[in-house]
């Protein structure tokens, strides 16, 4: 785990049982099961789109024309519900719940080196250093999302959050899934609307009618939750679906690709393929720690400040740490047709 720059840098940033899910949200979740490969997904076409941006923030360009194949998304960010039936499968035990290795970070105590996570605390901080907003909270993790005595119960539909890049690649891999590249993840974002600043089009959301989980008001001193959440992450499927019938592609909670990050979008034939190496992987704040690529923002994106709650928004993301704004979907690719020819 970063505990230092990085982690402020992360912070600025039918065949299974159905899930409760309050009134007003999408009530017919499904859980993932392993016998069942295309459960609670949506079918994409592949095709070539814009991908990035040019005038918001440096590292979201040059826009470059790429290519995507075919592939099935998950509707909605996994949700703590889908984790739990994964875990109780597995055993898996998260980043969070884990110490760092003290041969990794042999210049940290035993102290620092104990589970921990990210936790947002800045609602009502006054100050306008990015790191008093938030904190290392022991024994923070996906069951305890606020640290020691919270916890999720009655919260079955709310996106995990506390999830480090291997532990979502590891429930993506007990699916037979993968996490999405940053061009799949923006295509799919998109909703088919070419170009568009946001994922439902070029207007910001009317007041009246919310069109993503974001923060409203001045960060991080007040959300005056005009959208029905103040401050923290709402259930799944709560605000209008994209183009493609995806909830909460863009704010709620970040989302991890598979890709290693680096400012600028690289050339297409890169991008087609993956992205960067992680020998390639550069964040210019910490150049030796190598970070993946989250999209999408989250409930903590402010106009007023990161404004990253769009279709070609990018930041960095600790690949040993998550957070308590972080979480995922995942993809399964479908084979290219053989050529006739």
């Amino acid at each position: 785990m970063t505990l230092g720059l990085s982690l402020t840098i992360l912070a600025l940033g039918g065949c299974g049982p159905k899930v409760e899910a309050p009134k007003a949200c999408q009530s017919d979740l499904v859980l993932s099961d392993p016998a069942s490969p295309t459960d609670g997904m949506v079918r994409l076409t592949g095709g070539v789109f814009a991908m990035g941006a040019a005038g918001e923030h440096p590292e979201e360009g040059p826009p470059r024309q790429v290519r995507v194949g075919d592939f099935w998304i998950d509707q909605t960010e996994v949700t703590n519900a889908a984790f739990a039936r994964f875990v109780e499968a597995t055993g898996h035990v998260t980043q969070a719940e884990r110490p760092l290795s003290a041969s990794d970070y042999p210049g940290l105590s035993d102290a620092d080196r104990q589970p921990a996570s990210l936790v947002f605390v800045g609602a009502g901080a006054a100050g306008g250093n990015p790191a008093a907003w938030w904190r290392i909270i022991p024994g923070a993790d996906w069951r305890h999302p606020e640290g020691p005595g919270s916890s999720i119960k009655g919260k079955e539909t709310w996106p995990v959050v506390h999830i480090g890049w291997e532990d979502a690649m590891a429930y993506a891999r007990w699916l037979g899934r993968d996490l999405p590249t940053e061009a799949e993840w923006e295509y799919a974002a998109r909703g088919g609307l070419s170009g568009a600043r946001y994922a439902w089009g070029d207007d910001p959301a009317p007041k009246d009618q919310p069109l993503a989980n974001t923060w409203q008001g001045v960060f991080p001193v007040a959300d005056t939750g005009d959208d029905g959440h103040k401050a923290t992450a709402a259930p799944v499927g709560c605000f209008p679906a994209n183009g493609h019938g995806l909830y909460d592609i863009t704010g709620n909670v970040w989302e991890w690709t598979s890709d290693w990050y680096r400012p600028g979008l690289l050339p297409a034939s890169v991008l087609e393929e993956g992205g960067p190496s992680r020998a390639m992987s550069r964040d210019p704040d910490e150049p030796g720690q190598p970070k993946h690529v989250i999209k999408g923002g989250s409930f903590l994106c402010a106009d007023n400040f990161c404004f990253r709650y769009r279709p070609a928004a990018r930041a960095p993301g600790p690949h040993d740490s998550g957070a308590s704004h972080v979480g995922f979907r995942t993809v399964l690719r479908i084979p290219a047709a053989p050529d006739p020819s």
